[in-house]
């Protein structure tokens, strides 16, 4: 009984001697290396901040870089105290090939996403058209941006299809301009009709004088002479102007009889009368 208990404490003070004091030391470091990361991700954070990163974005990198660094440092730990790292390393690669075969469409809108938050093609609040929808973006996500139409329907797009795709957005720029086009018969003073086009615009209040506004006569149309109107206003009023004008341009031209004609056909019929 004696010999066994010296056996297993000469034993113990065999492991300590030579794994024991490893263990330790790789244990230090594990601890060292998990503080350096700590450190490293709050410094990126911070840089992440003052450089007006996107709060979904710099979320997502700091925990990224932290669940990697930290792996990393387990398997530096791993391979000091002598645990082979070999068959550890071929097991993730090929856990993270199938998982990245099951998840291709969703790595593709992660993508995406991360491209959005860093390009910054829109922002949200802003009015865009993109993969065949149009509406206000409410939020921009990793995987799907959030968009609501003007009939208060939600729309999750994915990010894949939108950083793939062409992107209109209608709110990126301070000023818009408002094109419409407006018929007048034939027998109209086309003089008249821009004078009458020139006055309705003059005294709209929220269309700006600079750039000018351009009137001129755009087509000989198969009824009508029809005359483009382009005028500048602020993104917020183009809605507005753009119906204010429909309604006032018909109600100035009814006030001056100038006539809007409507398509319409001539139909001739030739009869042949035979005589007995």
């Amino acid at each position: 009984m004696n010999m066994s208990l010296e056996k297993y404490i000469e034993n113990i003070i065999t492991w300590a001697s030579t794994k024991g004091i490893k263990l330790i030391i790789g244990i230090l470091m594990l601890y060292i290396g998990w503080k350096i990361v700590n450190k490293l991700v709050k410094i990126m954070n911070r840089t992440l901040q003052r450089r007006n990163v996107d709060a979904t974005l710099s979320s997502f990198l700091d925990t990224f870089v932290e669940i990697a660094l930290k792996i990393i440092v387990v398997v530096i730990f791993m391979g000091y105290v002598g645990i082979d790292t070999a068959g550890i390393a071929a097991l993730v690669a090929s856990a993270g090939v199938a998982i990245g075969l099951a998840l291709q469409g969703s790595l593709s809108n992660f993508a995406g996403g991360v491209i959005i938050l860093l390009i910054r093609p829109f922002n949200v609040g802003d009015y865009v058209e993109g993969s065949g929808h149009s509406g206000t973006i409410e939020k921009i996500g990793i995987f799907y941006t959030h968009m609501t139409t003007v009939d208060n329907k939600l729309i999750l797009i994915p990010n894949g299809n939108l950083a793939n795709g062409s992107i209109v957005n209608y709110s990126a720029k301070e000023l818009r301009r408002v094109d419409l086009t407006f018929g007048v018969g034939y027998e109209e003073d086309i003089i008249k009709v821009k004078r009458v086009l020139s006055n309705i615009i003059e005294a709209h209040e929220s269309i700006l004088k600079t750039p000018e506004p351009f009137i001129a006569l755009s087509a000989h149309g198969d009824s009508a002479v029809n005359f483009v109107v382009r005028v500048w206003c602020n993104n917020k009023d183009y809605w507005k102007i753009y119906f204010d004008l429909l309604e006032q341009v018909k109600l100035k031209f009814d006030e001056e009889n100038i006539s809007i004609p409507y398509p319409q056909m001539d139909l001739h019929i030739k009869r042949n009368i035979l005589s007995e």
